[in-house]
C-alpha cells in the first residue's frame, strides 16, 4: 500500500530551505536505470537529515529520460520517502504543452512538489516565460519552484517575471543557478515572505546563505549532506567562521562540479564512495584520466580534516 506522503500544498516553505540534493540518475551497465543504487542516493539523504531530494533535473539528466522512466524515478522517489521528505520533481520543457504532461506524472505519482526551469533554446521573451509559467501552475495543484538557469537556457527570468509569479501562492520559490547576492538582495523585500530563495551553484552558496538565501539546490549535497548541513547551520547562527573552515574543504570539488562535465563528475564522485556506477548517457561522456584523478583527490581532501580530528580524539 502507497504511504501517504508530506502535505506540502499547505506550509511548503518548512522543507524548501538548507541544502537540497538535485540526485543523480544512477545507471546500470546496460543503460537502464539502476533501482538499488537509486534507493540508496535516496536513503542517503533521509538518513542525513535533508528535508527534501530533488529527482528527473538538471543532475539527473532529465533530457535523456523517458516518460516512463520520469514516472518510476518520480513514483519510487515517493515510495522511498514515505512522508520522510520531500520529492520535488524536475517538469520541465522548451515546449509549455510538454511541460503540462510532465507535470501531470509528477502529479500523479506523488510528487510534494515541481521544478520548472525556464524554456531554453528558444528564447522567449519576458512575457512568453511568464505566461508559460502561468499556465502550468492553472494545469496542476502542486507547488512550483522556479529553475532560472541562464547560462544554460540563454535567457534569464527578470526580477519583475519572478515577483508577479510570487504573487500566487503556488510558486514557493527559486532556484537560482546564477545564485548572485545581488539579485539576492534585490529580491528579498520585494517577495513575499514565504516565498523561498535558493542558490543553485555551490560554488555560492555560502555567500548566498551568509546574506539571507535560504538554501541551495546542490550537487556536492549528494556526496556530503552533513558538511552542507554543517555550512548551512552555521549560517542560521551566525558562526560564519565554521560555515567557511568547511565550504573552504569542499572548494576543490565545488569547483569541479562547476566545470563542463558536472553530472559526470558528480557520478564519478558517488562512484568512488559507494554509491553507484560512473555511467552518463549520451551526449554525456564519462570523465578521463585526469579529470577523474582531480575527482579523487579532491574527495579524499574532503576527508582528511575528519580523520585528522578523529585522530586526535582517539
Amino acid at each position: 500500500m502507497t504511504m501517504p506522503v508530506l502535505k506540502s500544498k499547505v506550509k511548503p516553505s518548512h522543507w524548501l530551505g538548507g541544502y537540497v540534493a538535485d540526485l543523480p540518475t544512477p545507471f546500470n551497465d546496460t543503460g537502464e536505470i539502476d533501482w538499488p543504487a537509486f534507493e540508496m542516493l535516496c536513503e542517503h539523504q533521509i538518513g542525513s537529515g535533508a528535508t527534501a531530494i530533488v529527482v528527473g533535473e538538471t543532475m539527473g539528466e532529465s533530457s535523456t529520460l523517458s516518460r516512463k522512466e520520469r514516472s518510476e524515478i518520480i513514483g519510487a522517489a515517493v515510495r522511498l520517502a514515505r512522508g520522510r521528505i520531500a520529492v520535488i520533481a524536475g517538469a520541465g520543457s522548451n515546449s509549455t504543452g510538454q511541460a503540462i504532461e510532465l507535470t501531470a506524472i509528477a502529479e500523479s505519482e506523488g510528487a510534494d512538489a515541481i521544478m520548472s526551469v525556464v524554456p531554453y533554446y528558444n528564447k522567449p521573451m519576458q512575457a512568453g516565460i511568464l505566461a508559460h509559467f502561468e499556465s502550468i501552475a492553472a494545469s496542476t495543484g502542486l507547488p512550483i519552484v522556479l529553475h532560472d538557469a541562464p547560462l544554460r537556457t540563454a535567457r534569464e527570468m527578470s526580477d519583475e517575471t519572478i515577483i508577479r509569479l510570487a504573487e500566487s501562492t503556488q510558486f514557493i520559490g527559486l532556484n537560482d543557478a546564477a545564485g548572485t547576492v545581488a539579485r539576492l538582495f534585490r529580491l528579498r523585500s520585494r517577495l513575499p515572505s514565504g516565498f523561498r530563495l535558493m542558490c543553485g551553484g555551490d560554488t555560492e552558496a555560502l555567500p548566498y546563505l551568509a546574506s539571507g538565501g535560504d538554501g541551495g539546490i546542490s550537487g556536492v549535497a549528494n556526496l556530503f549532506p552533513d558538511l552542507c548541513r554543517d555550512i548551512h547551520e552555521g549560517c542560521i547562527i551566525g558562526d560564519l567562521i565554521a560555515s567557511r573552515d568547511v565550504a573552504a574543504r569542499l572548494a576543490a570539488l565545488n569547483a569541479l562540479l562547476a566545470g563542463d562535465s558536472p553530472v559526470a563528475t558528480l557520478k564519478y564522485g558517488m562512484s568512488l564512495l559507494g554509491f553507484m556506477k560512473p555511467t552518463v548517457r549520451l551526449p554525456l561522456a564519462g570523465l578521463s584520466d585526469d579529470p577523474r584523478k582531480a575527482v579523487a583527490q579532491a574527495i579524499a581532501s574532503v576527508a582528511e580534516p575528519a580523520k585528522a580530528l578523529n585522530a586526535q580524539s582517539a
